[in-house]
């Protein structure tokens, strides 16, 4: 089975202080133009969309050098509620593990990565950290987090949504777009169930 795991665009939650999508159309059938053409103008960090390590570290890599490995692959979505603490970074690593599936940390819910939970995910050859809120650290102080994680080399994929997505290992498809130089990218993300 297929879960699609993205916010639509264009209705997206969007990031305290970022612009909001916007669509432009400028040919429409319906008004005699041979095709419907649509316009877009967004931010790179609107709804679903990846951080490359350029995000916040200025000479860590854009999203065009960062390659496809961290995007696709097997992943394991973990549930959590509050802070995910250093402890609660390891339960998860665990679970992680031991269904082969720990290079690609999904977590579910209200969730907020704390800088100790991310030191454990740095640490421990993570390769991604997603979650649902727009940012993965605290929304009023995320640059600690992300210097961490971003820091180390990881991605991060940010405003998916995972309600009724119930633990465990799944594959992920979860490329950007590649966007030349730039230090994040929106896309397509889904999980496939493995059964």
């Amino acid at each position: 089975m297929i879960i699609d795991i993205s916010q639509e665009v264009f209705t997206c939650k969007v990031f305290k202080g970022d612009p909001s999508p916007e669509r432009r159309v400028l040919s429409r059938i319906e008004d005699g133009d041979v095709c419907n053409l649509t316009a877009l103008s967004m931010c790179a960090h609107n709804g679903t969309h990846v951080d490359a390590p350029f995000h916040f570290i200025q000479n860590g890599k854009t999203i065009d050098e960062m390659g496809l490995l961290p995007f696709v692959g097997t992943c394991y979505v973990a549930v959590c509620e509050g802070d995910v603490t250093a402890e609660t970074a390891r339960e998860i690593l665990q679970k992680a593990g031991a269904c082969q599936a720990a290079e690609r940390i999904l977590i579910a819910g209200k969730a907020v990565v704390t800088e100790e939970a991310a030191r454990v995910f740095a640490g421990n050859g993570v390769l991604l950290v997603g979650n649902e809120s727009q940012t993965v650290g605290p929304e009023n102080a995320p640059a600690a987090v992300h210097r961490i994680l971003l820091g180390a080399g990881l991605v991060l994929l940010e405003g998916i949504v995972l309600r009724n997505v119930p633990e465990g290992r799944y594959h992920l498809s979860a490329a950007p777009l590649n966007l030349g130089g730039a230090d994040g990218a929106p896309c397509r993300a889904y999980l496939i169930t493995e059964d």
